[in-house]
């Protein structure tokens, strides 16, 4: 009867398992599940927003925060394609953080940044 009873409990939690996985959150462009490629402009948008928190969380110097994008291009890495965009701000004055490249997927996914462009 144990054996029974525990083998209609696990039947009943593997049923409902994907019924979980139902339609509770978005897919939307702004940090969604999104596959289609974003723009150029559209990448510096997305890289913009992310250098303002970095600064407003203190990961990068605070006159980050209104700097603009020097530049934008689609690399080829070993991975594939990213987006780079890249910051240039002469407020910093360690002078090997002056450039910051951020790095995204072709989706307008982040993926990283850095100071190097490695």
């Amino acid at each position: 009867m144990k054996l029974l009873t525990k083998t209609l409990l696990m039947s009943l939690l593997l049923i409902g398992a994907p019924v979980m996985a139902g339609s509770g959150h978005s897919h939307d462009a702004d940090g969604g599940h999104s596959l289609a490629p974003v723009s150029s402009d559209e990448a510096v948008n997305r890289a913009s927003k992310k250098v303002k928190q970095l600064a407003d969380a203190g990961k990068i110097d605070a006159t980050w925060s209104d700097v603009k994008a020097a530049s934008v291009e689609q690399k080829s890495y070993a991975k594939g394609p990213e987006w780079v965009i890249i910051f240039k701000n002469d407020k910093v004055s360690d002078t090997s953080k002056q450039t910051l490249y951020l790095f995204f997927s072709p989706d307008g996914h982040y993926i990283a940044a850095n100071y190097t462009g490695n």
